[in-house]
């Protein structure tokens, strides 16, 4: 399958990346810094792109079978469109060029149900901080989530929670929300994006990824992810 992933040089894209390469997949990786993509045994066509801007997104779009957009930014008070307008020029160049299926990062953030059997602990006080923390993310997220469900496309939101760096993919758990569970290894998650994208899998669906085994202790990924030393997706 031909595919394209924008977000390509965060965590998350870069597995993808690898991953589809390895299962013998074609990959346009689309970044905004296409000089610092990692080289390695199987490498991409790599696509210099701002997902801002219309015209490069369409060109990168033409000619693949599905789009895989793992677009990340850290935690920041001000106002954030990158999901919303960069889902908005995607949908517009795959409607374009034909091209219908789509897969997007999105996260638990998104809602404010919990998980059920969770602690008071985490409802009462962490929830709320990270919630907190992460506000403009998450209600751009959600514009990217409205504005797809107003497309045609085959579209599938894909939902992590707590993002950490596994070793390996795991058995992880998709499913609707709301999964018991506050980890999603990047492994994971890209393991995920490929199967729904290339398998069909939840198509016009939001979900949720939960890794349930080797998850690290909350306060170690508190530290590192939520008051984050400026990681993305």
């Amino acid at each position: 399958m031909k595919l394209v992933i924008f977000g390509a040089s965060g965590p998350t894209g870069r597995l993808a990346t690898e991953q589809a390469l390895a299962e013998g997949h074609s990959v346009t990786a689309v970044t905004r810094r296409p000089d610092a993509f990692p080289a390695g045994a199987h490498r991409p066509e790599v696509v210099g792109a701002d997902v801002m801007d219309a015209a490069a997104v369409d060109r990168a779009v033409a000619g693949h079978d599905a789009v895989i957009s793992t677009l990340g930014v850290p935690y920041t008070k001000e106002n954030v469109t990158v999901y919303s307008q960069g889902a908005a020029h995607i949908a517009r160049a795959m409607a374009d060029h034909g091209v219908r299926r789509l897969v997007c990062v999105s996260s638990i953030g998104v809602t404010p149900e919990h998980a059920p059997g969770e602690t008071l602990m985490f409802r009462k006080v962490i929830a709320p901080i990270l919630l907190k923390l992460g506000r403009t993310i998450y209600a751009d997220m959600g514009r990217m989530e409205e504005l797809l469900r107003g497309t045609d496309l085959e579209w599938t939101v894909l939902r992590p929670a707590g993002l950490f760096d596994g070793d390996e993919v795991t058995d992880y758990v998709v499913g609707e929300p709301r999964i018991p569970g506050r980890f999603t290894s990047r492994r994971d998650l890209a393991d995920a994006l490929l199967r729904a994208a290339v398998d069909g899998r939840h198509v016009r669906s939001a979900v949720e990824v939960v890794t349930t085994r080797g998850v690290p202790s909350y306060f170690g990924v508190f530290v590192k992810e939520a008051l984050h030393i400026g990681n993305k997706r």
